[in-house]
């Protein structure tokens, strides 16, 4: 009788989506160590491999999860709030609102967003900063995703509360504080960054020492940057030249950066970002009020692009409302002026929404794509559904016809934490009743 190799986990009789973005059926995945071990027709993974678990695949696609490359997890219960509210919505509104969080209402966001994003396909996710980080760390380990968080930092600008901003010192002892505790924490799941919470918050001094630890330590900076008109004028106004160019003269940058929103770019700043390496996340939903980003041209040298949510205030945490969004936007916008229907097809923003995410955050070669040697961090979509089957292309009603409500599994480094849509890491129930809670509390303190 011939040995069969033994694993922990194997899918059965599934679909998947390959890493050229292509639709293979018939096919089992065995996942052993927290890896993806063999992927192979049904035959010969049943006459080759026997494993402890199993999830029936029959009527579903497995994928690489979607990674959110720029979301606050302390916005998450500012849904609704900022919806026609003109600007500056994030120093009007955003900016308060969590200048008013607890400890105990950071803990409850974190715990709702890492909640959302597992039931809506979202298995890595980068956190742009806030404060009480660690209640961030401790729920993202807990639900299992992977996730890159870091402190918000600022000590500069008037029309931001003075408890939102510390010294240099300060802000610097507590992102390495919170780099100490949990960088490589959760089996490798979680990742400590630096911040900026924009050129206009960071003195040049602040700017240049964030980076200067970030390299010290090995690790990334993410900053929002190129997001409003201000902000372009701020640099202008104090520096003569435009932010990119600014940090460009500070001689901060390096392939570690990732540069979130990255709407109003002019050419040579596009060009700063390819020769420095820069990883670039889109928020197309949030970004839609405030310019359409020159992808295409991004896309066109090679520059990494990753999508955002930007936070469930804006329109939730699913990647899957951003990609059809970000389809139409690209195509009405550069699309239509050219006569270029394919200015962003559906094999390109799958790439964008998986692979692109992980090497934002600089971990391509960890996970992203559904490859023999990655971590086993995959989604399960049943596509067994009248608005999904029949279809003449899969690959396209991925991004034109499924939703978040369609994603049934997840696995996350090899454990399953969503199986059939129950979440086996969270409490749902509980998440849910303590968030509205919550809500109610933090609407009055803030007033709003």
């Amino acid at each position: 009788m011939k040995n069969l190799t033994q694993s922990d986990l194997i899918i059965k009789g599934c679909s998947i989506l390959t890493a050229d973005i292509e639709i293979k059926h018939n096919q089992s995945i065995v996942i052993k160590d927290n890896v993806i071990l063999a992927v192979d027709n049904v035959s010969v993974i049943d006459e080759n491999y026997q494993s402890t678990s199993s999830i029936d695949g029959k009527g579903k696609l497995f994928m690489p999860g979607f990674v959110d490359a720029h979301m606050h997890t302390c916005q998450q219960l500012l849904k609704g709030r900022i919806a026609d509210e003109y600007p500056m919505i994030w120093t009007r509104i955003m900016v308060p609102f969590e200048s008013n969080l607890r400890e105990e209402d950071v803990h409850i966001s974190a715990q709702l967003s890492c909640l959302d994003m597992i039931k809506s396909g979202t298995t890595a996710f980068v956190d742009a900063g806030g404060t009480f980080m660690h209640k961030v760390a401790e729920s993202a380990i807990q639900s299992g995703l992977r996730a890159t968080i870091t402190c918000s930092t600022m000590n500069s600008g008037n029309q931001i509360p003075e408890n939102m901003k510390s010294t240099e010192e300060e802000l610097l002892k507590r992102n390495v504080q919170l780099f100490d505790e949990f960088h490589g924490a959760g089996d490798g799941r979680l990742n400590v960054w630096f911040s900026l919470r924009s050129i206009i918050t960071c003195t040049p001094s602040l700017i240049t020492k964030v980076f200067e630890k970030a390299k010290e330590l090995n690790t990334g900076v993410q900053a929002h940057m190129n997001e409003y008109p201000n902000e372009i004028s701020y640099c202008l106004e104090n520096f003569q030249k435009r932010p990119f160019e600014f940090l460009e003269s500070l001689g901060v940058l390096n392939s570690n950066f990732l540069s979130a929103h990255s709407i109003l770019l002019s050419e040579n700043e596009i060009d700063i970002i390819n020769n420095y390496n820069v990883k670039v996340a889109h928020c197309p939903i949030s970004n839609a009020g405030k310019g359409i980003p020159k992808t295409p041209s991004l896309l066109q040298k090679g520059i990494t692009v990753g999508i955002g949510t930007d936070g469930a205030a804006h329109s939730g945490l699913s990647v899957l409302d951003e990609m059809k969004t970000f389809k139409s936007l690209m195509r009405a916008f550069w699309g239509t002026p050219i006569f270029d229907p394919m200015v962003m097809p559906a094999k390109k923003l799958l790439e964008l929404a998986t692979l692109g995410g992980a090497t934002a955050m600089l971990q391509e070669d960890q996970f992203g794509s559904l490859e023999i040697g990655k971590k086993a961090d995959l989604i399960g979509i049943n596509i067994d559904q009248p608005h999904i089957q029949p279809t003449h292309n899969l690959v396209n009603s991925l991004v034109e016809s499924v939703n978040s409500t369609d994603v049934s599994d997840m696995i996350v480094n090899g454990k399953v934490i969503m199986k059939n849509r129950e979440v086996l890491t969270l409490d749902e129930e509980k998440i849910m009743y303590e968030s509205k809670v919550a809500m109610k509390s933090m609407s009055l303190r803030a007033g709003i």
